[in-house]
């Protein structure tokens, strides 16, 4: 299945204590008015996030990986209380008032950040100190799931120039903080188009490009081959329908090399919004 030769140990980690292995997720988070609307993804998320505690130990730590932080390099937020980002326009003010005051948790930012490497060189993940937060990649998916936001939060960048394999190689570094307490969450989409989206489209109104890249995701998914997983572009012209650009579909390469070869995924929400939004997504574990 996946190659295992990236995952490192967190053992010297002193601010997380060891636990059960947490699961895995990739969240399809779609519109940000998901994060308050009363529909079936917020139902979900709330379903999975009152599953904590009981089928799943209650995290120390969650470490997402959104489409909505890209920068040069790889960055971790370290600040010890992360504003909550508003990054979207013509929305109502309702969203706009929603805040996600989960902590930071600067002391384990910086034991993660001296133990995983960056792709392609052996420089420590660079911290991030005030710039950024929780973008709604982040919050609108976890305010529902954990709406106490009493479980401290770090985001984890993206460097959008890099090749589809460092980003899955970083995925792998992380998989052994599961054993740490520390819940891995993707969210992007494994179908983003905003240029075809046709608002109001009902649920089984989907365009034939984004089915067919959708279930042959869910299919390498399923199969455990994440090496044409990283190969989505020579899918050709579906793969350029489904991601004019790709930093929706990346957050999925950090979750799949958190996994482990005998973890077989779940799917859920596997319907589309707008005709071109997939919002199926992913557990592990």
């Amino acid at each position: 299945m996946n190659d295992i030769s990236n995952a490192v140990t967190f053992d010297a980690l002193k601010s997380l204590k060891k636990t059960a292995r947490m699961p895995v997720l990739f969240l399809g988070h779609g519109s940000p008015m998901n994060a308050i609307e009363d529909n079936e993804y917020r139902r979900s998320w709330q379903a999975l996030g009152a599953e904590f505690g009981v089928k799943w130990p209650k995290p120390q730590l969650i470490l997402c990986v959104s489409a909505h932080w890209l920068t040069k390099g790889w960055w971790l937020t370290a600040m010890a209380s992360p504003k909550t980002i508003h990054d979207f326009g013509g929305f109502p003010k309702a969203l706009f008032d929603q805040q996600y005051p989960a902590p930071g948790f600067p002391e384990a930012a910086q034991e993660i950040s001296q133990t995983v490497r960056q792709p392609g060189s052996a420089q420590p993940l660079s911290l991030d100190w005030q710039e950024w937060g929780l973008d709604h990649g982040a919050w609108s998916v976890l305010k529902p799931m954990f709406p106490q936001a009493d479980i401290a939060v770090v985001q984890l960048s993206m460097d959008y120039s890099r090749p589809p394999a460092e980003h899955y190689a970083l995925g792998q570094q992380l998989r052994g903080l599961r054993q740490q307490g520390v819940l891995i969450v993707g969210s992007g989409n494994i179908v983003h188009n905003l240029r075809t989206m046709q608002a109001g489209a009902a649920s089984n109104h989907t365009f034939e490009w984004a089915l067919e890249f959708d279930k042959t995701i869910a299919d390498y998914l399923h199969n455990g081959e994440h090496a044409a997983l990283q190969d989505f572009q020579n899918l050709g012209a579906v793969a350029q329908q489904a991601h004019p650009t790709h930093e929706h579909f990346l957050p999925l390469f950090y979750a799949a090399g958190a996994v482990g070869a005998t973890e077989t995924p779940r799917f859920f929400n596997t319907s589309f919004q707008a005709a071109s939004i997939s919002m199926r997504s992913v557990i592990w574990g």
